[in-house]
């Protein structure tokens, strides 16, 4: 089953919505730490509502706990403005996990150098990034939609 990576989020809020999106659509969602905030923060439980009650939520301590414990079995799909394959174009599988950075760093070289593909949403030129909890909406539906993994279509 498709996953979900947060690699060290910096804002509550966002990391709430992704948790809400993967409760909904059935997604598990590994956190490596350290996170800007504290798991319990008042900012992420009203963003995530009482569906984080219902996500399938790791936290791993470090970039070097998540990668031991994964032992790269399946894809790591990173979304970076820095790729050149569009996310409309590329060809999920079933397993792989999407990874996001966080929203002030992205993720560092070597993280970028670990990951099997790296994909991107299409912007306006001029235009930096997109919300990190938009982007892995857009990109996850598609995910999902390829590989007919949405709720609606088992």
């Amino acid at each position: 089953m498709m996953r979900i990576a947060l690699y060290q989020p910096d804002i509550p809020q966002n990391t709430g919505t992704i948790l809400r999106l993967a409760s909904c659509l059935g997604i598990s969602v590994d956190l490596i730490k350290p996170a800007g905030f504290v798991m319990d923060s008042k900012h992420l439980r009203r963003a995530g509502m009482d569906y984080l009650n219902h996500t399938s939520l790791l936290q791993h301590q470090s970039w070097n706990t998540y990668t031991e414990q994964i032992k790269k079995k399946d894809r790591i799909i990173l979304l970076t403005t820095k790729a050149k394959t569009n996310y409309v174009d590329f060809a999920y599988n079933c397993d792989d996990t999407l990874l996001v950075g966080s929203e002030s760093e992205g993720v560092p070289v070597h993280v970028h150098n670990f990951v099997d593909k790296k994909i991107r949403i299409p912007m306006q030129p001029h235009m930096r990034s997109l919300n990190v909890a938009v982007a892995i909406s857009m990109v996850l539906g598609e995910a999902l939609r390829q590989t007919n993994q949405l709720p609606d279509m088992k």
